[in-house]
């Protein structure tokens, strides 16, 4: 187990922390930040081909590789996540422990090796941004934290196949957002194949709910706040020459990351700053807390990453869409893992949720040739 979670945490790493290097990789400083912006319905067949090191193109017969391998490290690395996160905090005590501590100190972890990146060697440059700049990124930063520190605490009170089953109505949350809020709206099709998004889910999770009142209350708030940060993010990267400024996708998710982090800290000192000797004291004692707390930090970041390259060829609700279709594949992937069974009910939701994004994805498209 141990030799699986390196190779995943090396081929992640390999993936979601590339630096932006100066010679055309594919996060590349200006092939990152000059791809297209259009939606995933699009996305395997007319999203612009991002070149990639040595003059090969990531596209290849109208398959958008790059975007495939973003999607594939990224449930990998959230996968992981869930794991490490989940012993973390069960072994530090739960939601009586330390689940606002963790969750700012995950935030950290990444922002070590953001500030790594930016002064080893040519790794990734520092970006050139004003305070004009720093202002436009609050709200992403903001609903990112709390997005992040209400999941934390959401796993923390209840078993992860229930926070998983909440936080599949992220793309109602998504859609309501971006066609009442943000003047975007989708069409009837696609509202109608969220039911079996959703509901293939459910499905999938029925027979593993573990109930609990503060982990609805708290998975159901860090729907609105990432509902809220798709949305937010898709319009920061439209700014006028911010992306220019910030240099790269990795340096926007990076500066976001540091301003997350430094917004967390007050909360989780007002909630858990009586604790934090104690916290310390567990983090010496409990070397099974203390490495599933590191890796969880490196694996959130490392995901995050290349959710917000995904994002950046795709819209805030597809993004969410696709969170769904993880946590299908995070149940299953957890049994196999562990051994647990896999009954029919299971598979089946998983084929209807699945089926629910694939659907999402092309179902505009379909009507119109119709």
């Amino acid at each position: 187990m141990k030799s699986v979670v390196a190779a995943a945490l090396l081929a992640g790493s390999a993936v979601a922390l590339t630096p932006a290097g100066r010679s055309g990789s594919v996060v590349g400083r200006s092939a990152a930040m000059s791809a297209d912006y259009g939606d995933f319905d699009q996305g395997v067949k007319s999203v612009a081909a991002t070149p990639a090191r040595g003059g090969a193109v990531s596209m290849f017969m109208g398959l958008d590789f790059a975007l495939l391998g973003y999607f594939f490290f990224w449930y990998l690395g959230n996968y992981y996540y869930n794991i490490t996160n989940k012993l973390a905090l069960k072994g530090s005590g739960g939601s009586k422990g330390f689940p606002m501590t963790i969750a700012s100190l995950q935030l950290g972890v990444g922002v070590v090796y953001a500030l790594f990146a930016w002064v080893a060697p040519d790794m990734r440059s520092i970006p050139a941004l004003t305070m004009d700049d720093i202002v436009a990124m609050l709200p992403v930063a903001f609903c990112s934290m709390m997005a992040h520190c209400a999941s934390v605490f959401a796993l923390s009170a209840g078993a992860v196949s229930f926070g998983q089953i909440v936080k599949a109505a992220e793309p109602a949350f998504a859609a309501v957002l971006s066609q009442f809020v943000y003047g975007k709206p989708i069409s009837q099709a696609k509202w109608l194949c969220l039911i079996p998004v959703i509901g293939g889910v459910i499905i999938a999770s029925v027979k593993e709910l573990d109930f609990a009142v503060s982990a609805l209350v708290a998975a159901c708030s860090a729907n609105l706040f990432a509902a809220f940060k798709g949305n937010e993010n898709k319009k920061l990267m439209e700014t006028p020459g911010l992306k220019d400024r910030l240099g790269s996708v990795g340096n926007q998710f990076a500066i976001t990351s540091l301003l997350a982090f430094l917004m967390s800290l007050p909360l989780m000192f007002a909630t858990e700053g009586a604790k934090f000797g104690e916290f310390m004291e567990v983090l010496k004692t409990n070397p099974a807390v203390k490495s599933n707390f590191l890796l969880s930090g490196v694996y959130f970041y490392g995901y995050n990453e290349l959710a917000t390259m995904t994002i950046k060829k795709t819209n805030a609700i597809t993004q969410s869409v696709a969170n769904t279709a993880k946590r299908v594949i995070i149940i299953i992937g957890v049994a196999l893992v562990l051994g647990e069974d896999l009954p029919f009910v299971k598979l089946l939701g998983s084929a209807i949720c699945i089926g629910g994004v694939f659907l999402y994805s092309v179902i505009d498209s379909l009507l119109a040739k119709m």
